[in-house]
């Protein structure tokens, strides 16, 4: 395996406080933005705009792709998102909340608890950011986004733009906020939804 500039690279790389976004953030929306407005670069149309939070205890994916994206609102705001698609995912604990505007109320999901954790297949989520404990196997740093074939269905950007992909990922402790999520199968395993009237979250907004 090489870099992106055929440079030898170990098989397996661990980032402590894994950043999704790894694109430079002033050229990449830049470009994103241009890509857009030529209709050049993919958008997944009419998502709310409103962020959710996912977090898991693990996430275990096989094929995994990292490129820019665009998520569209309905009105027609164009929001630069990090895309992560991954081909085959399990996720064990996990968590999903979202808040409802201008009221102390959550959504709050979960699901893959007692050991049988939820799965997913070709999964591709519109976020803003991620933490965690990252692993990944075989990964090309680097790789034109259009190239990308790791990842799943459609997990691919646009042409000369950044991307990266690996074999698999495992990541521990996983914090996201996102602006959409699209599997073509998601399983939730023991899945229990509710609405908290007390601000529950899957977990704290980070210290400002």
């Amino acid at each position: 395996m090489t870099d992106a500039q055929g440079n030898p690279a170990s098989g397996r790389t661990k980032w402590r406080r894994f950043a999704a976004a790894v694109i430079p953030a002033g050229i990449a929306v830049g470009a994103l933005m241009t890509g857009v407005a030529n209709g050049a670069v993919p958008v997944a149309l009419n998502v709310s705009g409103q962020t959710f939070k996912v977090s898991a205890d693990t996430l275990d994916g096989t094929g995994f792709a990292q490129y820019g994206a665009v998520t569209v609102t309905k009105d027609g705001k164009p929001i630069p998102v990090a895309a992560s698609g991954i081909k085959s995912a399990t996720l064990a604990n996990l968590c999903q909340s979202v808040t409802v505007p201008g009221t102390p109320l959550t959504l709050v999901i979960r699901a893959g608890r007692g050991g049988t954790p939820a799965s997913a297949d070709n999964l591709i989520i519109g976020m803003s950011s991620l933490s965690g404990d990252a692993t990944f196997t075989n990964i090309d740093i680097g790789q034109d986004a259009s190239t990308l074939t790791k990842g799943g269905d459609g997990a691919h950007g646009e042409a000369g733009m950044f991307g990266q992909q690996a074999d698999h990922v495992t990541i521990t402790g996983l914090q996201q906020i996102a602006y959409s999520t699209h599997a073509g199968t998601f399983r939730l395993n023991g899945l229990d939804l509710h609405v908290s009237f007390t601000g529950e979250q899957c977990f704290a907004d980070p210290a400002s």
